[in-house]
């Protein structure tokens, strides 16, 4: 019998064989035969067989070796190694080496930023970037499949509320519709199509409500109940719910004051929303900050139980090495404070991921045949070209300004110009197209193209010696020492400023930046070697400060933040051989240097903009400084230099257009005023500058749309740490000042008429369909992005001012007319009085447009629902569920799970239409005080300062976790009123009645 007529079982389980000998290394054919019989290896038996097999099969060692982000292979039974996390934001990024935890980075295709494929407001292409990534992944993965691990960790989902969020650059928006429809689309790509396996198995980050990195392993994100569902859990729920992601991490934060680690809605949530089973993952270290910076358990065997039960499934602890975390469960097994079954859990939950990709199949599943040719393919460097272009948002445009005539000579100015920066989350560049690069390809010989990067080349002498500070000038750099007497190339330094005086210094004899040479060592010297500002701790960074006297000292400014290791010393001086090290606590004490400028950057400038006929100015950030992970802006304006730059190159060439290269809203109030066109792009990879070139010069008509609102200053945003936005008016839902740019904006080089508004009848939960016609009125075919918005005129509660529900990116040749057709699949919100969805009977305004604030059409609909009732609190009510509050914090009510209040005096809730029928006599409450001695709760109607209607003690219990129960008297209370409690100094309430 040949061997294509075996049954295809048999020839799978034939082939097992292969695989197990490179578990095993040599096995001898009857253990491989026992292998090959197990029921887990046949791929035609079912998902849930398979796995309880192999747990069956396992020691409970084992699978505690399994909780561990490197699971260690099991020989045994023919089961390889396995990593979680290799991180895939924006392209495949990087993986950690599996003998001491350092980055390894993969060169593989890099697309925009997550902020810019966000902007292209395009799923079906996001979804064709999704699938080359998983594709890059697998042939990685193809190589090392023990190192280059299939469980990604990307998407970030969450939501953008503060631009000033260092981590902006990985998120998609500040809307959770759009952030959904995204991060599915990119899901999607990255497990494939297979309705059983996984090309590779994406992880959604950070749940929940992580969009702060002050403090963000000990600062609590307050979400009140419609905070929680209707924004912070609806970014996460549309990919899990539509199989585009297998799990969550959660993040550092506290929510409710509860670490995101031991957040129970990691099971009792997020698992109800899919039938597929979730494989969940900590963040970095995070389980250790139970015991440490949050003091929330006491030993670690504690903290890793609590840990597992909530819903996570995989420890990422210690980098590579499983011991510490297997000795700490099999402790808290020993303890009690685990169970067997508690293991068993987790783990089917990690084997049916891994079982999904293929794992034990013996030819690896649908996906393994993917290699690592298809790495960087020339249709990967197109479809990277075209997301670059779709992504890519035009702010203004004056009287045509763009596109740009390509007849006509251009200068390319500023600091971005030729340059392409990556990011912590990005792989590296295989290749690199500047925007000067693309501009030049594109004019091909024809226009002349002057450029400048409109920075500073500066010197530094010794003011005591009168020596220069030098460089190296070969590749690798050198100390940088004082020696020198005249100014060659090696004395000469590119002082690149991003804001705030923060300089990098780039060596003119080898165009690398200054940097620590060991950052363990704080009398380490500098060097000049690094290829950009880099690494997590980024030490290339300077400030020049003013001595007072003709000369400056120079402060290092590198780590944003104090380290142990650093000591007292954070400025400069020059030791007896002229090495430049760390050596004064202080600007008294550092050595002086006289600045002497070799090249002024603005004089270079206008000198360039005055010669042609158009000045691009290419101006923005710098991922590692201008906000990144650990590390949150203070602003959203441009850095000072380039300000003035822009202001320079305007004033010398009214022909001038500005490219901003960043990855968060930016305050470009003068620059809207005054430049006739401004472009906003991420940073967005390695065909930047081709992408660049196409919008420029027409080749590509933008359509990019804005995914956040900008705002005119930072006077507009309220505290970082405020989660609140419907108190707090934040986000295009509830701000109702006049934004910059309005969230959705984006221009096109041609214009869209819309007409013919038709909203279909409206079904359960609001649900309805509407059509829209839209024409292309211009000479050129363009892309609109068409945006529906809602608002429910009448409710008991505070709706949004707009929401958008629907959107769709249309293509429109010249004179065409489409009917784009829309879907609104929900209207409904959170009732906080009943706990649960509620459609309340109302007029919908129906709102489609070009952004929230460019609405064409609007329309009524009328929605047959219903009227919610007044509060009973008869019932037990919880006191988080209340309708507006002051002061407060909310809390965690126990370790384990529940919500809770938290007051302090003058705190005060409101609990709004409370019809209290014959009246209430009682007013009884669950409450907790830590510290000694008594407070009160006084029970008001119609205000703060209303009429009193009993005043309850709260006795202290002694920890905040002993709740005892508070009672009152109750004096005339009957009818309908607004009730308010209002406290008196700190305590904790959990919940309460009027009876």
């Amino acid at each position: 019998m040949s061997r294509a007529a075996l049954p295809a079982r048999l020839r799978r389980l034939g082939m097992v064989a292969t695989t197990i000998t490179l578990v095993l290394g040599l096995a001898s054919p009857a253990v491989a035969d026992e292998l090959n019989a197990h029921p887990f290896r046949d791929p035609g038996l079912p998902l849930t067989t398979r796995v309880d097999d192999l747990v069956r099969r396992l020691t409970l060692a084992e699978k505690v070796s399994l909780l561990h982000q490197f699971q260690p292979a099991i020989p045994r039974l023919g089961i390889p190694e396995f990593k979680t996390g290799t991180e895939a934001l924006h392209g495949l990024g990087w993986t950690t080496e599996r003998n001491n935890g350092a980055v390894v980075t993969a060169n593989a295709t890099v697309f925009p930023q997550a902020i810019g494929l966000a902007s292209t407001w395009d799923p079906a292409l996001i979804k064709q970037v999704g699938a080359v990534v998983g594709d890059e992944a697998r042939g990685y993965h193809s190589q090392d499949p023990g190192f280059w691990g299939l469980q990604l960790w990307a998407p970030v989902v969450n939501l953008l509320r503060d631009p000033r969020w260092g981590r902006n650059e990985e998120g998609y928006s500040e809307d959770p519709f759009l952030t959904g429809a995204i991060s599915t689309a990119y899901g999607k790509g990255m497990t494939g199509d297979h309705p059983e396996y996984l090309k590779t198995a994406p992880v959604l980050k950070h749940y929940l409500a992580n969009n702060n990195e002050i403090r963000r392993d000990t600062t609590s994100s307050n979400l009140r109940p419609r905070v929680l569902r209707e924004y912070d859990e609806q970014a996460f729920k549309p990919a899990i719910a539509a199989d585009a992601a297998t799990g969550v991490m959660g993040s550092y934060n506290l929510v409710n004051g509860r670490p995101a680690t031991v957040n129970p809605d990691l099971h009792d949530v997020v698992r109800t929303w899919t039938g597929k089973t979730l494989y969940n993952v900590s963040d970095a270290s995070a389980p250790y900050n139970l015991t440490g910076s949050e003091k929330y358990y006491a030993t670690n065997e504690e903290g890793f139980a609590a840990t597992l039960k909530a819903g996570l499934d995989g420890f990422t602890v210690d980098n590579q090495n499983p011991g510490p975390t297997i000795k700490i469960i099999t402790s808290a097994l020993a303890k009690g404070l685990l169970a067997e079954a508690d293991i068993d859990r987790a783990v089917k939950h990690v084997l049916s991921v891994r079982f999904r990709l293929g794992d034990f199949d013996p030819d690896g599943g649908p996906y393994a045949k993917i290699g690592k040719d298809v790495v960087n393919s020339p249709a990967h460097r197109q479809l990277a070209r075209k997301s670059a272009g779709e992504a890519m948002v035009l702010l203004k445009n004056d009287r045509g300004a763009l596109p740009l005539d390509p007849k006509r000579g251009v200068a390319v100015i500023g600091p971005l110009e030729k340059t392409l920066y990556t990011d912590w989350y990005s792989g590296g560049l295989p290749y690199k197209v500047t925007p000067v690069d693309g501009i030049r390809a594109r004019l091909g010989g024809g226009a002349q193209v002057t450029d400048t990067e409109a920075v500073d080349r500066i010197a530094l002498r010794d003011a005591a010696t009168g020596k220069y500070l030098s460089g190296g000038a070969g590749d690798a750099g050198a100390v940088l020492k004082t020696g020198a007497t005249s100014v060659g190339a090696t004395e000469q330094f590119d002082a690149f400023e991003w804001g705030d005086g923060v300089l990098t210094l780039r060596s003119v004899a080898n165009g690398k930046y200054v940097e620590r040479q060991n950052l363990a060592d704080a009398t380490s010297p500098f060097l000049n070697q690094a290829p950009q500002p880099r690494d997590w701790f980024v030490h290339q960074q300077f400030k020049l400060e003013d001595a007072g006297d003709g000369t400056v000292v120079i402060r290092y400014a590198g780590y944003e933040l104090p380290n142990d290791w650093d000591g007292p010393n954070s400025y400069l001086t020059v030791a007896a051989d002229g090495t430049l090290t760390l050596g004064s606590p202080n600007a008294a004490r550092a050595t002086k240097f006289r600045k002497e400028q070799i090249i002024s950057g603005i004089d270079s400038a206008v000198k360039a903009a005055r010669s042609a006929e158009t000045a691009v100015v290419v101006v923005g950030s710098m991922p590692f400084i201008n906000g990144r992970e650990d590390h949150d802006r203070t602003s959203t304006a441009l850095a000072g230099s380039q300000s003035e730059l822009i202001k320079a190159v305007r004033a010398a060439n009214p022909n001038t257009v500005v490219v901003v290269e960043n990855s968060y809203p930016t305050t470009l109030n003068w620059e809207q005023e005054n430049i006739p066109a401004i472009v906003w792009t991420s940073h967005a990879g390695q065909e930047t500058g081709n992408a660049l070139a196409d919008v420029l010069y027409g080749d590509v008509n933008p359509a990019g749309r804005l995914t956040q609102t900008w705002y005119r200053s930072d006077a507009e945003l309220p505290d970082i740490l405020d989660y609140d936005i419907m108190k707090r008016g934040s986000t295009y839902q509830y701000f109702t000042g006049d934004p910059l740019y309005a969230f959705g904006h984006g221009l096109s080089y041609t214009n869209f008429r819309y007409s013919d508004l038709r909203l279909g009848k409206p079904g359960p939960q609001g649900t309805f369909e509407a059509t829209v016609k839209v024409t292309n009125t211009g000479k050129r075919a363009g892309d609109e992005v068409v945006q529906l918005y809602t608002h429910q005129l009448v409710s008991r509660d505070k709706q949004p001012n707009k929401l958008l529900r629907d959107f769709e990116r249309v293509h429109l040749e010249p004179g065409q007319t489409k009917t784009v057709r829309l879907s609104v699949p929900d209207l409904r919100h959170w009732d906080v009085t009943r706990g649960k969805w509620v459609l309340e009977s109302s007029v919908h305004e129906v709102m489609v447009g070009a952004s929230a604030a460019d609405i064409r059409l609007r329309s009524a609909l009328p929605v047959r629902g219903e009227q919610i009732p007044p509060r009973d609190l008869t019932r037990d009510t919880r006191a988080i569920d209340f309708d507006d509050y002051s002061g407060v914090e909310l809390v965690d009510e126990s370790k384990v799970r529940g919500d809770a209040v938290g007051v302090g005096a003058g705190d005060w809730l409101r609990f709004g239409d409370v019809d209290f029928r014959s009246g209430a006599r009682t007013f009884a409450a669950r409450t907790a005080r830590a510290e000694p001695g008594t407070s009160t709760v006084e029970i008001r109607l119609g205000g703060p300062r209303g009429r009193l209607a009993g005043t309850a003690k709260i006795a202290s219990t002694g920890d905040k976790y002993t709740y005892s129960t508070t009672t009152a008297t109750l004096s005339g209370v009957s009818g309908r009123h607004d009730v308010y409690l209002v406290f008196t100094s700190d305590s904790r309430i959990s919940t309460f009645s009027l009876r």
